[in-house]
């Protein structure tokens, strides 16, 4: 009795315990199964997951050997020998910096040659005598820079048809020897030409005009002794000191032959009576894409209103009635320059000249991108300057320029490099005039090794020491990331170039992943290159 009563409490314990069990459970065949349903927006979530995955380009092979692209993670570099199609696609290193996860992320373009562009492809006319340059000028050259011994690509394109008194329109990287390509033929002209009768006012016969003070320094620098030694007298017109200082430089006698001048400074003397374009026979734009642009457009318009621009060649022909050879050098140009152009020269008597590397990235200086998060920026340039200090050097050094977008942000890091010792200079466009003289010359001496700027020293100024260009605020524009990565690698440099670059914000990304994809393909920059085919057709 007793071990019957432990039985039936266990039997009754097991049928608790399995009746749930057996309610779950299908009791014959024909009965339904339970429906699961999901909810669409999960469903479609995962249809796009899947779809996805399947679109995502295969990964470029990495083999052994040079890289054209080197990244953080192995699996997206690109090697030398390999080309991307012009409609292939690649997965990018900066693919994903938009998202914050990516900060501390890098990538770099590495050099594809040692020498620059210029350099390397030496006209097959082996001196400046070829190019039809008289015996005067190539003296007044050797006298002057006697370390240019044969003319670059741009020279040897440049300056014969120039001598045939065509309209120029010369678009090519920076630092191919630009200069040099439209002043030769200048003072060739002008002393080829009889000293008409002197008016009451200034009245120059060649003309350069120049976005900024300092680069109207720097090219009255190069073209003083060429003048010099041929009898020409060469001055600039600055502004920035007042009406006061402009006539007193344009009061000094005699009075210039070739001018060096800014809009705004010629734009007052002109609007004053001051000086005279009547005798103008030399024309030229440098840095002609900020010259054109909106902030100059204006003063512009109305100085080639006051020029006599010739028509064709035969209209020089006649040196009693002085017409204006033009010129127009830079390396970008915007969109609508063809209309400008048109505006006062006929499209016939235009010559287009183009570099074959415009508006590529430089194959021989070495672009390193950084994606950092605005409050790393200044921890990383410390680090970056005080290493260079350090580094072990084998070679020459050379100098540093950190560019920023505004004149605060040059202020402000200026004292915080001033608080960790490092010592520098500071250019930027909101300093009184009398303090920006010189600052340029003194970097150029090496009298300090590091220069705070905005993009004032990003146009045309000669920096053949710079040895590394620091991006501290990516530029806005792929047209400023051109100029101011254009600072080093330079003809003439002695050091190897290098361009970092801090990526902040979204907008910085848009652009790095156009510089990448053009650099993967080794094709012109995307928006560029069409701007400077528009205008005029390829003269002979």
């Amino acid at each position: 009795m007793a071990l019957a009563r432990p039985v039936r409490l266990f039997s009754l314990v097991t049928r608790l315990l399995l009746a749930p069990r057996r309610g779950l459970m299908v009791r014959s065949p024909d009965e339904p199964l339970p429906v699961v349903r999901i909810p669409v927006a999960l469903q479609r979530q995962l249809e796009q997951r899947q779809s996805r995955r399947r679109n995502l380009p295969r990964p470029v092979l990495v083999r052994p050997g040079p890289l054209l692209v080197s990244a953080r993670r192995p699996e997206l570099n690109q090697p030398a020998r390999l080309t991307l199609g012009r409609w292939e696609r690649a997965p990018l290193a900066s693919q994903g910096w938009k998202s914050r996860r990516a900060r501390r992320d890098h990538f770099s373009i590495e050099r594809a040659q040692q020498e620059a562009p210029p350099v390397r492809k030496l006209s097959s006319k082996g001196s400046f005598a070829d190019l039809g340059l008289e015996p005067r000028v190539l003296h007044a050259l050797q006298e002057a820079a006697p370390e240019v011994v044969q003319p670059t690509t741009v020279q040897s394109s440049t300056i014969p048809p120039l001598l045939r008194g065509r309209h120029v329109l010369c678009a090519a990287e920076t630092g191919s020897g630009k200069t040099l390509s439209y002043l030769l033929p200048l003072l060739q002209r002008l002393l080829g030409q009889p000293s008409l009768d002197s008016l009451p006012i200034p009245a120059p016969r060649g003309l350069v005009l120049v976005p900024s003070r300092e680069l109207a320094q720097q090219v009255r620098a190069v073209a003083q002794p060429l003048g010099r030694s041929l009898g020409l007298l060469v001055r600039d017109l600055e502004g920035g000191h007042g009406m006061r200082r402009i006539r007193l430089q344009l009061s000094r006698q005699p009075s210039a032959d070739v001018l060096v001048a800014t809009p705004g400074a010629l734009w007052k003397a002109l609007k004053s009576r001051l000086i005279s374009l009547e005798q103008l026979s030399f024309l030229v734009l440098d840095e002609a894409d900020t010259l054109l642009d909106e902030s100059f457009l204006e003063l512009v318009d109305y100085i080639l209103e006051k020029s006599h621009i010739a028509e064709g060649p035969a209209d020089l022909e006649d040196p009693f009635n002085p017409k204006a050879q033009l010129v127009l050098v830079g390396a970008t140009f915007p969109e609508g320059v063809g209309q400008l152009l048109n505006k006062v020269a006929s499209p016939d008597a235009v010559t287009t000249i183009t570099s074959s590397k415009l508006h590529c990235i430089m194959p021989h200086v070495k672009q390193t991108f950084l994606r950092l998060k605005g409050a790393d920026k200044v921890a990383e340039l410390v680090h970056i300057l005080k290493h260079r200090d350090r580094a072990e050097r084998t070679g020459p050094s050379g100098t540093v320029l950190v560019f920023c977008n505004s004149s605060s942000t040059v202020n402000w890091l200026g004292y915080i490099l001033d608080d960790h010792k490092i010592q520098h200079l500071r250019l930027q466009g909101q300093m009184p005039a009398l303090m920006r003289v010189g600052i340029f010359q003194s970097f150029q001496k090496s009298s300090r090794d590091i220069l705070l700027c905005t993009d004032i020293a990003s146009r045309g100024l000669d920096s053949t020491g710079v040895e590394l260009v620091v991006n501290y605020d990516f530029p806005p524009t792929l047209q400023d990331y051109i100029h101011r990565a254009g600072r080093v690698g330079r003809v003439g440099s002695e050091v190897p170039g290098t361009v970092i670059s801090f990526v902040t914000h979204p907008w910085d990304v848009s652009l790095v992943q156009k510089i990448e994809l053009a650099a993967r393909r080794r094709r012109s920059l995307p928006g560029l290159a069409s701007s400077v085919k528009e205008p005029l057709p390829q003269a002979t």
